[in-house]
């Protein structure tokens, strides 16, 4: 029986899923109806940890409900175009409260780099920067892949390095080389694929949702070795597509 394909911890691909992703949904404890849950789309930056920062105004139901109990969660979710509950998605919980000054010219930095367009809004009097204190985290990464991931685990856990490139490449690939891909679900996979779809990518391989028989199948590959920028992806790729076809005779 063969070894199954290396994967990231769920601590990474949790970390890894918030690094990619800029906008989430902040639940509060409202105000108003003490003990019932308030949600709200927002936008987040990173501080250092890969904790949550928001920029938000004052007059905000969120901002007020949180003045009252600032205990909340942030609900982010990739955004993948296939099966919503196949999709990967995590929830942060943890109490939110305003970025001391000591280190608010760092966390304004690091927001205005993800969100540009919010610079006016943080010249307004009525908008202040707030951060999370994570305390803890649930990481569900589609079908069978979950659990609960502690805050010290997912603040140590590392970025997958192919976390910026990686959804340009899943672009290439899928318009680019669909062909290369029913290959490897075939030849590597050993599925009788009619039609593979690239899901995802980290520097330790790569998912596929396969049709064959008229039936779906997620398929996980592994690099033959890691992969941390787009050209070692390339020759790696090329290189099993290469393998791929001699075997099968395409």
């Amino acid at each position: 029986m063969s070894d199954a394909p290396p994967t990231l911890s769920i601590a990474e691909q949790a970390r890894t899923l918030v690094y990619q992703c800029s906008v989430g949904s902040l639940s509060t404890l409202s105000a108003k109806h003490p003990d019932w849950p308030f949600g709200s789309v927002m936008p987040y930056g990173l501080d250092a940890q890969g904790q949550p920062t928001f920029l938000i105004s004052s007059m905000a139901m969120h901002t007020q409900n949180l003045q009252r109990d600032a205990r909340a969660s942030l609900l982010v979710t990739s955004n993948g175009d296939h099966t919503p509950l196949a999709t990967a998605r995590i929830t942060l919980m943890g109490t939110v409260a305003p970025v001391p000054e000591e280190g608010l010219e760092q966390v304004r930095s690091t927001y205005l780099l993800r969100h540009p367009e919010a610079a006016m809004w943080a010249a307004f009097s009525d908008f202040a920067f707030y951060g999370m204190a994570i305390t803890d985290t649930y990481y569900v990464g589609g079908f069978g892949v979950m659990g609960w991931v502690t805050a010290q685990d997912y603040m140590r856990a590392e970025v997958d390095p192919l976390a910026d490139i990686a959804a340009s490449v899943v672009t290439h690939m899928n318009e680019d080389h669909a062909e290369s891909l029913v290959l490897l679900a075939r030849h590597i996979g050993g599925l009788p694929a009619q039609e593979a779809t690239l899901t995802a990518v980290d520097h330790l391989g790569f998912d596929l949702h396969v049709m064959a028989n008229s039936e779906s199948d997620h398929l996980r590959i592994g690099f033959p070795q890691p992969a941390r920028d787009a050209q070692a992806v390339r020759l790696i790729l090329t290189d099993m597509v290469r393998q791929a076809r001699a075997a099968l005779g395409g």
